[in-house]
């Protein structure tokens, strides 16, 4: 017993009592003596007995737990939203259990068979870059458990027991090329991510409807699709200058690669904002510590994981044969103009 977790079959064999005698005696049931509560109680002391909750709450047909799946919790955006996700979680009386898949579809697989094995009452995911197959997920709408996406969201997969909440993010990348036009730029680059994720691909939307909304034409020479990572981030903005085509400013689809982007520019001899305007996505805290401090589109961390957490509790706690109320939420974007793309005076 002193390698393992001491049970109630072990107090009540030691005290020659049965397991409900001990169950009823730890709760304090007024059908047991108390002498025997008092050599229950010591004997659970002595051997640092720890009633299992999710035992007894599976008995009760409730485990009180939530499965949380991000790509990573790196940077600030997913530690955040994770963040908000536990707070709100935590409030309801829930506890979470939080993975990762590294940005790998297989360990997304095996953290939602994880999720199922442990029976909780409901699941959050964001899905890995990776991901281009959904029937994983198809499994777990089949079993009637609720699933709310956020951030990265699969397009078109509904159900009863499906929500998401996601940034309007084609109105982020919109509002950031408006502003870069604003700033005098007219050759934008875009660095674009994976277009199999509705986050890259309504980016790349706003980027294009921007432009031709300000009468520029898109040329395709200036949008190159890469890893949305610090090193994608440098090996586009090198591959933009050894083509020789013109760009007077950049609007990346996440953080990490505009930075890797504003150190080529820096190793060339461009002048930021000066030369190249850039403007990022997600607001990671980094942000604020460049030199120049880059201009971001905000999105909205704690509010995604709180209210990802408010959806996924109304479909839990919704009664049978009551029509469901929730419905799935887009959050508007905050656009943060800071020194990176500042060129024209107020």
């Amino acid at each position: 017993m002193a390698n393992r977790r001491a049970s109630i079959t072990d107090l009540a064999a030691t005290l020659q009592l049965s397991p409900s005698t001990i169950s009823r005696a730890l709760s304090n049931h007024k059908d047991v003596s108390e002498a025997t509560k008092e050599r229950v109680r010591a004997l659970a002391a002595e051997l640092h007995y720890q009633p299992n909750q999710l035992a007894a709450a599976l008995r009760r047909g409730r485990s009180k737990m939530l499965g949380v799946l991000v790509p990573h919790i790196q940077g600030h955006f997913f530690p955040e939203v994770v963040h908000g996700i536990t707070v709100a979680a935590s409030k309801a009386g829930y506890q979470v259990l939080i993975c990762q898949s590294n940005e790998d579809v297989a360990q997304e697989r095996q953290h939602l068979d994880l999720f199922m094995n442990a029976q909780v009452e409901g699941m959050l995911v964001s899905v890995a870059s990776t991901t281009q197959d959904f029937g994983h997920f198809e499994q777990v709408r089949a079993q009637q458990v609720p699933l709310v996406f956020f951030d990265r969201a699969v397009e078109g997969f509904e159900g009863e027991q499906v929500r998401a909440v996601v940034l309007d993010d084609y109105q982020g990348a919109y509002q950031a090329v408006t502003h870069l036009v604003a700033q005098g730029c007219r050759r934008i680059a875009h660095l674009a991510g994976p277009q199999h994720l509705g986050i890259h691909k309504n980016r790349h939307q706003g980027y294009l409807d921007a432009l031709q909304a300000h009468g520029l034409v898109p040329d395709e020479a200036l949008t190159v699709f890469c890893d949305m990572n610090q090193r994608g981030g440098t090996q586009a903005t090198r591959q933009l200058l050894k083509l020789g085509v013109p760009f007077d400013a950049i609007f990346s689809s996440n953080d990490l690669a505009v930075v890797g982007a504003l150190q080529v520019l820096k190793k060339h001899k461009r002048r930021v904002p000066e030369d190249v305007a850039l403007v990022g996505f997600s607001n990671e805290a980094f942000t604020e510590l460049t030199e120049p401090q880059l201009s971001t589109v905000d999105q909205c961390c704690g509010q995604m994981g709180q209210t990802a957490v408010r959806l996924l509790l109304q479909m839990i706690q919704r009664e049978p044969r009551r029509p469901a109320t929730a419905s799935s939420v887009v959050l508007k974007p905050k656009l943060l103009v800071r020194e990176s793309s500042k060129r024209m005076s107020n």
